[in-house]
């Protein structure tokens, strides 16, 4: 083949070659615009338009006086883009000294010299997502916003604000478990958890055009879903009475070296739960709520279901509260059990009245054993038929399962009887023991606790939560006169006599159970405290347990343990709560005298001695403080003169206005006590000093 005719060749391939490439490619434009117009039109508009999800602002729970005690706060993450078309280069490196002041002096971190390092060396880079700092909040981010080269706006500074909404408790850890949280994980507690689906609200949907440089913008074509708020959750919780709970409970349980305890405080007629406390040792001394001890542990409790064994002989006709019983020396076998009383040389014969005020173990069991001996079925019916078995249903998750064992099941045994008749081979948690007692309280009718009263939302109550009934009749009027009337011996003439007191009456029952533990059962010793009850007797209003588990400093007994904590609860809820007072409140006219009042707030003092009708005379000058004295019958109120830069006279105060007054002029305070100032340590009328520390002796101490 000749030279020519092998590159005409070659040429003819090559030309062959494009021709068809060049028809392919001209069918392949005729496809898209023609046949396949419709398909490619519809996926670009997938890429630059979509849904977005609009979150709503979850809602807050509050207090039953509508404080805070969990809401959502914005913080945010601050981000820089620095191969943004629009970024501007010269004027961030005209004002990056600047910029690294102002970063330096707003959050306090590191110096400038640090911050522009680390801008330089992104810059450098050309970081299109670098992190600047984390946890902003609000306020800082408003100022960051106004800082040199910042202040350019978003696209020409790169700045990125990217927001998250952080759950927060203002009260810190004031009733932790209780309120809760929701996790990222799924884990759901408490009210946060049992309430989340109300709190969550209802998320919105936006369609939005992408435009360049990955920027987002609404379109207004009328899709636009509005997300909703969620509710407002308004619990039964008092702020006040939960701060004297978990203080006390606290000392209680450091004093007594104890592993853990808790402690509920409840409205008898509606079942309002207005103090939770659960705390457990973290550490060598430290105590925190790590656990919903109160709902969730399920426990022998002891002596405190004695009542219910009780009850239910003397709803059969068992026994009367005149009966009586030999408690021979505190001793007494069933089988291979020897069953004791924690007084030496035992009670001898007494009265089924005053087995439950002494707690008498062995006056218990032979009671039990006795009538319920050859048909044991009776009596653990008779328990059923009380709820005692059964779950409160509580919307909180984490219910601890109550258990009394039944004839003929696998653990049932000769001695189980006995056993139960003074709180063993039973399990309930405090919450249901305390339910029960509140059912005694408030005439048989046994209502369910409640967490939340309403929902709220912008404000507006949208939905109220109603009082429960669990058992309309516990027991028989008859049989809950006797009840009521044994619960209130214990305090009198009983196990509980520490607790009485001449102002207002308490009504209840202490409990001393051993531990059972996994390995070792009964033998390392180890005790459960509890008190539980209601005041005041006479005409109940609240009621309210203390559990207090493993003290180890040899004292155990229910009412040395857990009988303080319940009449420190007591006498802060009696103190505040002038309907349980009327009694004491009416000033007979021929009493002559004045009551005695704190030196403190004028205005306040004012108000209550206005409320309660007694005479006054209000002090001369401006001063808002003032020294009280009880003239006969008149308060009178001399001016207390407060100057700036002097130490102030705080003796004779209460610690609350005692603590405002020597805080607000920067005076560091060190109370001994509580009550009433009787001594401080600086002398009125000093130099405020740096750092100056005052230390008060109180009227009350520890």
């Amino acid at each position: 083949m000749s030279i020519r005719k092998d590159i005409n060749w070659r040429l003819a391939v090559v030309y062959i070659s494009m021709m068809l490439v060049g028809l392919l490619i001209l069918a392949k434009v005729i496809d898209l615009t023609l046949i396949e117009k419709d398909k490619y039109k519809a996926l670009s508009k997938k890429q630059t338009i979509k849904n977005f999800t609009i979150h709503p602002n979850r809602g807050d729970i509050l207090a039953a006086d509508g404080r805070m005690l969990s809401s959502s706060v914005p913080y945010y993450e601050i981000r820089l883009d620095m191969k943004s078309n629009a970024f501007q280069k010269e004027a961030f490196r005209r004002d990056l000294n600047a910029l690294s002041a102002g970063l330096s002096a707003l959050f306090k971190d590191k110096p400038a010299g640090s911050y522009k390092n680390e801008l330089l060396r992104a810059y450098r880079k050309g970081s299109r997502y670098y992190l600047l700092k984390r946890n902003v909040t609000y306020r800082q981010m408003k100022q960051l916003k106004q800082l040199p080269f910042f202040r350019l706006g978003r696209y020409k500074s790169g700045l990125i604000i990217v927001q998250t909404n952080r759950r927060i408790r203002p009260q810190r850890e004031l009733a932790a478990r209780t309120i809760g949280y929701v996790s990222q994980g799924g884990a759901v507690v408490g009210i946060e958890g049992a309430y989340d689906q109300q709190l969550r609200g209802r998320e919105g949907m936006r369609l939005m055009q992408r435009l360049s440089g990955n920027v987002w913008m609404p379109l207004h074509d009328g899709n636009m879903i509005d997300p909703e708020d969620g509710r407002d959750v308004v619990t039964t919780l008092d702020i006040d009475i939960q701060d004297v709970a978990e203080n006390s409970l606290k000392r209680q349980l450091i004093k007594n070296n104890a592993d853990h305890g808790c402690v509920v405080l409840m409205e008898v007629k509606t079942g309002d739960v207005k103090a939770i406390a659960n705390l457990e040792k973290v550490g060598d001394e430290d105590y925190r709520e790590t656990y919903n001890f109160a709902i969730g542990e399920s426990v022998e409790p002891g002596s405190t279901f004695k009542l219910p064994v009780l009850i239910a002989g003397l709803e059969d006709g068992a026994w009367s509260l005149t009966d009586t019983v030999d408690t021979d020396h505190g001793k007494v076998r069933f089988y291979d059990k020897v069953i004791k009383d924690s007084h030496e040389g035992g009670y001898g014969k007494i009265t089924v009245e005053r087995v439950l005020e002494v707690s008498s173990n062995v006056g218990m069991s032979k009671l039990v054993m006795e009538h319920y001996g050859d048909h044991p079925r009776d009596l653990i019916d008779r328990l059923y038929s009380m709820d005692l078995n059964n779950k409160l249903g509580l919307e909180i998750k984490g219910e601890g399962t109550p258990m009394i064992h039944y004839p003929g099941d696998k653990y049932w045994s000769g001695i189980s009887l006995a056993m139960i008749s003074h709180g063993y081979e039973v399990k309930m948690t405090p919450l249901q023991i305390l339910t029960f007692y509140n059912a005694i309280a408030n005439d048989g009718v046994e209502v369910k606790p409640r967490f939340v009263k309403e929902l709220r939302y912008h404000g507006r109550v949208v939905k109220k939560y109603g009082i429960e009934v669990i058992n309309p009749a516990i027991c028989s009027k008859e049989t809950l006169a006797k009840a009521r009337l044994m619960l209130e011996g214990v305090v009198e003439d009983g196990t509980a006599k520490n607790l009485r007191n001449s102002v207002y009456k308490i009504a209840g029952k202490t409990g001393t159970a051993q531990i059972a533990d996994q390995r070792h059962g009964y033998k390392q010793k180890k005790y459960l405290a509890s008190f539980v009850g209601y005041f005041p007797a006479d005409d109940p209003h609240y009621s309210c347990i203390v559990v207090v588990s493993a003290p180890s400093n040899s004292v155990y007994y229910g009412n040395l343990v857990a009988g303080p904590v319940f009449r420190e609860v007591a006498d802060k809820v009696y103190a505040t709560s002038l309907d349980l007072q009327r009694d004491y409140l009416a000033y007979s006219a021929t009493a002559g005298t004045a009551p005695f009042s704190k030196n403190g707030d004028v205005k306040e003092t004012e108000e209550v001695f206005g409320d309660l009708g007694i005479s006054y005379e209000s002090p001369e000058g401006e001063s808002p403080w003032a020294v009280v004295t009880s003239q006969d019958t008149v308060v009178v109120m001399r001016s207390l003169r407060v100057i700036p830069g002097l130490v102030p006279n705080v003796k004779g105060m209460g610690l609350k206005d005692a603590m405002y007054l020597l805080e607000k002029g920067k005076i560091r305070v060190i109370a001994d006590g509580w009550g009433t100032v009787k001594k401080q340590s600086v002398p009125p009328g000093s130099r405020v000093t740096p750092g100056m520390k005052v230390y008060l002796d109180m009227s009350l101490k520890k």
